[in-house]
């Protein structure tokens, strides 16, 4: 299974709908809902994962879980029976967000300290939800330190989770390379559950790679899918999933039509200072495995308007037509 990843204010409902039609992914995860101290309204819910008004999937037809969040066992499930009413195919509970702000409220991979509360929620969300829908978790190998790995998955898994998603560093490790995939293959080889292998995947081989070392076939991908769109159907080309197209990467007048097509999307937020937000980000984020983005990037930084975004990338496009 390769599922694509809940990347706050990255990874929303327009992202999920191209990406999703680009191909390769199993399944999609929501952007979290921060749960506190009340049960949100259906608004929240819609807001952060509008395909729950349609059956709870993404256009291509990918089913998409909805994340929660917190410290309060009987908050997060009563918030995650909730979601199952409104059509959600599937909850997630997030132990991994490394974030200073959320970690100094009780939530996310601040919970690595305590076992016994990871286990305390998710049996209390598990209960909650019917039983023919899915309760998975994602945590990372710690917040400090690594010592409390194990028993974290084992508290998550006989709490009554299907699946575990692991984030392969820490809390205070953040994001920094590299991502110790090597630490999940005893997890893997004890847990009687799916464990999902997170980070630093950048690229095919980096899923061979990770393969080799943790033992999981199974990945979820979130920044090398943003700086590779093509990413998430070559892992599943290499994983021989039947896969309906290419196992091969885009080449950069690809990459300038999926842009334009993202910009027709993203209309749908009716907001252009936030849509010309999205695309420079994104045309950043390209950089990474596209040495033109950063060219790209470079002539539309200034730009506040959407279109003149939009004519920027069409222009780029009729340049690398014309020199092929």
């Amino acid at each position: 299974m390769v599922t694509l990843a809940p990347m706050e204010g990255v990874v929303d409902v327009y992202m999920r709908d191209i990406l999703t039609r680009i191909g390769g992914f199993d399944l999609c995860v929501s952007e979290f809902v921060r749960v506190s101290q009340h049960l949100y309204p259906a608004s929240v819910f819609h807001t952060l994962c509008p395909e729950l008004k349609q059956g709870g999937k993404t256009a291509a037809g990918v089913p998409v879980h909805v994340q929660i969040m917190g410290g309060e066992a009987h908050v997060m499930a009563e918030n995650a029976a909730f979601a199952t009413e409104l059509g959600a195919p599937g909850i997630d509970i997030n132990f991994g967000c490394p974030a200073k702000t959320v970690n100094r409220h009780d939530a996310g991979a601040t919970l690595l300290q305590w076992p016994e509360r990871l286990h305390e929620i998710v049996s209390a969300v598990r209960r909650a939800v019917p039983d023919d829908i899915p309760v998975s978790a994602k945590m990372r190998l710690g917040f400090a330190e690594k010592n409390l790995a194990m028993e974290n998955a084992l508290a998550i898994a006989e709490a009554g989770a299907g699946k575990l998603t692991i984030h392969a560093r820490t809390k205070m490790e953040g994001y920094r390379p590299p991502a110790h995939w090597e630490h999940l293959r005893p997890i893997a080889e004890q847990l009687n559950i799916p464990v999902v292998a997170n980070g630093e995947i950048w690229t095919p081989e980096d899923y061979v790679l990770c393969r080799e070392a943790s033992g999981c076939d199974d990945v979820m991908i979130g920044r090398g899918v943003i700086a590779r769109p093509s990413l998430g159907r070559e892992i599943a080309h290499r994983r021989s999933i039947r896969a309906p197209m290419s196992g091969t990467a885009f080449n950069w007048s690809q990459i300038l039509g999926i842009l334009a097509e993202y910009h027709d999307l993203i209309e749908g937020m009716a907001n252009p200072q936030r849509q010309a937000g999205r695309l420079k980000q994104w045309i950043k984020l390209l950089a990474r495995s596209y040495e033109e983005a950063g060219v790209l990037f470079t002539c539309i930084r200034r730009l506040e308007d959407p279109q003149d975004i939009l004519a920027e990338v069409v222009a780029t496009k009729g340049r690398v037509l014309d020199a092929a």
